[in-house]
Formats: structure tokens, C-alpha cells, sequence
């Protein structure tokens, strides 16, 4: 009784994981909306195109962009509360 228990415990468990890799799988495959640009910020081309290895490399230009904007920044400091 206890190892029909347990098999029947597993088999759930497996059901679930099968529902939930299928939901991702379904989720992976749908369409990537395009990049959209910070406002203000000047870009090349608004749209992607070209081929996969040029949007590829426009997406990294991008993200390296915003890290160095980002690094520019002073950081906030915090109030020093000891007197």
C-alpha cells in the first residue's frame, strides 16, 4: 500500500513538471517584441534589421551603452546618521 502511495505520488510529481516544461517550451517560442530604446537616446536603426548576427551585435552595442551610462552616474550616498 505504502509503494502504491509513493508511485502514485511520483506520478503526479512527473505530471506537474511535464505541465510546467510545456508551458515554458510554449513560452520560448513565442514572437521577441523588438528592443525599444531608452527616450531621448539616439539610435542607429529603431527597428532590428539585418541579419541575426547584426542584431545580435546591435542588442550588445545597446546593453553595453546603457552599462556605461549607468556607470557614469554618481551613487547616492547615505546620510551619515553618527555625529
Amino acid at each position: 500500500m505504502r509503494a502504491l502511495f509513493g508511485l502514485v505520488g511520483l506520478v503526479v510529481v512527473l505530471a506537474i513538471v511535464g505541465l510546467l516544461a510545456k508551458k515554458q517550451l510554449a513560452a520560448t517560442r513565442a514572437p521577441v517584441p523588438a528592443l525599444q530604446t531608452a527616450t531621448g537616446a539616439a539610435a542607429p536603426a529603431s527597428a532590428p534589421t539585418g541579419t541575426v548576427r547584426e542584431q545580435s551585435q546591435q542588442m550588445q552595442q545597446q546593453v553595453k551603452q546603457q552599462v556605461e551610462g549607468l556607470m557614469q552616474q554618481a551613487r547616492p550616498m547615505p546620510e551619515d546618521e553618527k555625529k
